[in-house]
């Protein structure tokens, strides 16, 4: 059977995703439904990712980390030391979600059946950006469109893609 991974990133309208190892807005709506949609799934990020996170390892999440450091260790988390590693230490029958950050999203692109986007509709300047989505390869299967932060000024959509 194959696994479940999904992908789940908030990208501004030019695929950035981050700067100096930090979001690049806050937007309370989209953190609580990260929360809603992770919370008792595995999620799968870099040992960078993991290091931003305000609270590590996540809570009610399965986290595994994965680091190219031999024999790393971090209390509370699964370690994987290769993406086919982290795959293999996949939830065979739950979602499994990647949560970033640029390179693993990168590297997961081709074996991810499904996206959860959160698209903010501005440009941002950053360090770390999504790579380029085919939307040729996905059709969207859910879509909520212009939501408004006003403590942000911001205007995100939310879409869900599944792999054709």
């Amino acid at each position: 059977m194959k696994k479940q991974i999904s992908i789940i990133v908030a990208i501004a309208q030019n695929y950035a995703i981050g700067k100096d190892n930090d979001l690049l807005w806050h937007l309370s709506g989209d953190l609580k439904r990260f929360k809603e949609l992770t919370t008792g799934h595995t999620i799968v990020m870099g040992k960078r990712t993991f290091e931003s996170l305000p609270v590590r390892p996540l809570p009610n999440r399965r986290s595994i980390v994965i680091t190219d450091v031999a024999d790393e260790q971090i209390a509370g988390c699964v370690m994987a030391y290769s993406i086919d590693d982290a795959i293999n230490k996949f939830d065979a029958i739950d979602e499994n979600f990647i949560i970033g950050g640029g390179s693993v999203y990168k590297q997961f692109m081709p074996y991810a059946n499904k996206l959860y986007l959160t698209l903010v509709h501005k440009d941002f300047d950053a360090d770390t950006f999504y790579p380029e989505i085919n939307f040729e390869e996905w059709h969207a299967v859910e879509k909520q469109e212009n939501i408004y932060d006003d403590k942000s000024g911001l205007t995100y959509s939310y879409l869900i893609y599944q792999r054709k």
